[in-house]
């Protein structure tokens, strides 16, 4: 708890962050001291996201955050025994005025038959008679986020907080991954995880739908190809073809994409050569015939992790193939939107796409017409990002 310390005192307590794997409580266990082979003390557990601890230089005061989905992280105090803790800030009592939701575990068993968890997350007035359109949000693992608090701020990905609030269900299931088989593990984790959540009798089923950005994207694509479960996807920065991907660089790191494919997050095992079908088989591009479901991506040319040209390469296959797709590109931009005005504005068209599909609401015209070259990024969105985000 000393800031000014250099070292890591071996013969004195030392408070350890901890979280349980089952419930996702964060707190504070003690340990006696580096050379104690007595197992750590339990000093708190709460059902929320605990903050870095604090303490006060010269009293044995200290300070903390807690958070949840509908629980801004307000600072708590307390003693350093945490006997008793007390909210101090009450730093976002406008959160008060709108409709917000409340996450919760759902367990499922995916495809392989292995157990798996997922985040579902329900508006405030829930109502387990109705039929609710669903959103489903996917990277890896994201049940360790059950706590965390979302901010309705714009970005890249959907906005969980936004959706929630405008009466959807959001699902973040987890995906166990198989080596060789990225895209079709995803499908055997994302799918049953629907089914779990379907079985309960609140999801309208012909309202489904899903997006990811990056790796997330990736999987998008990939399972589009293969089912048709879903009403509109969003995938953003897509890897659509494992095999001219492998032999490219990480323009931001300049690392070879080699390994990723290998042996990281993509999974394949080897390279193309050696593992030609697999790199075939989970690359979205050779399968882009089969593919049913209206897409929408962003992909901006300043892409410094996911070749500009993956996204390109898909999006004028669906396009040939006469398939319902659209492009957002932002000049300059990155992997992901840092600009806000670009932010907003992606943000407001995102929302537009899938409340058409997902809730009946008008369809907007850069869907029917397209946006010309010479008129690109010159809609006003302020006032319609104010209305879609009070």
């Amino acid at each position: 708890l000393d800031p000014e310390a250099k070292t890591i005192p071996a013969h004195q307590p030392l408070l350890l962050s901890t979280a349980n794997d089952d419930t996702k409580a964060t707190g504070l266990y003690r340990l006696a001291s580096l050379t104690s082979t007595a197992p750590p003390t339990k000093i708190i557990m709460r059902d929320a996201l605990m903050g870095r601890v604090l303490k006060a230089k010269n009293a044995s005061t200290v300070v903390f955050t807690l958070a949840r989905f509908d629980q801004f992280p307000n600072l708590w105090t307390s003693d350093t025994n945490f006997a008793a803790s007390a909210q101090v800030s009450d730093a976002n009592p406008q959160q008060a005025n709108y409709r917000w939701g409340k996450s919760e575990l759902i367990d499922y068993v995916n495809r392989d038959g292995k157990p798996l968890r997922a985040i579902l997350i329900k508006p405030d007035d829930f109502d387990p008679h109705k039929k609710y359109p669903m959103m489903v949000y996917i990277y890896e693992r994201l049940t360790d986020t059950l706590h965390h608090y979302v901010a309705p701020a714009p970005g890249t990905s959907i906005n969980l907080t936004r959706y929630v609030s405008h009466g959807y269900l959001v699902l973040e299931p987890d995906i166990a991954y198989d080596t060789g088989y990225p895209g079709d593990s995803a499908l055997k984790c994302v799918l049953p995880a629907i089914e779990r959540v379907q079985a309960m009798g609140f999801v309208d089923p012909a309202r489904i739908g899903i997006q990811g950005h990056s790796w997330g994207g990736y999987q998008v694509a990939y399972m589009i190809t293969r089912t048709n479960k879903f009403r509109a996807v969003e995938a953003g920065a897509v890897v659509a073809d494992m095999i001219s991907a492998y032999g490219g660089i990480r323009w931001g790191t300049g690392i070879s994409r080699a390994a990723q494919y290998e042996h990281t997050q993509s999974r394949i095992g080897g390279p193309p050569w050696q593992d030609s079908l697999q790199y075939i088989e989970n690359s979205p591009l050779f399968w882009v015939a089969k593919v049913q479901t209206p897409y929408l991506t962003i992909h901006n040319d300043g892409d410094d992790a996911v070749p500009w040209y993956q996204g390109i390469e898909f999006f004028t296959a669906l396009r040939r193939e006469h398939k319902p797709a659209w492009m957002f590109v932002f000049n300059g931009e990155k992997h992901g939107l840092r600009q806000r005005d670009n932010q907003k504005y992606w943000s407001v068209h995102l929302d537009e796409y899938f409340d058409y599909w997902l809730k009946d609401a008008p369809e907007p015209q850069w869907m029917k017409t397209g946006i010309p070259y010479l008129d690109r990024g010159q809609r006003d969105v302020d006032s319609l990002y104010s209305k879609q985000h009070p």
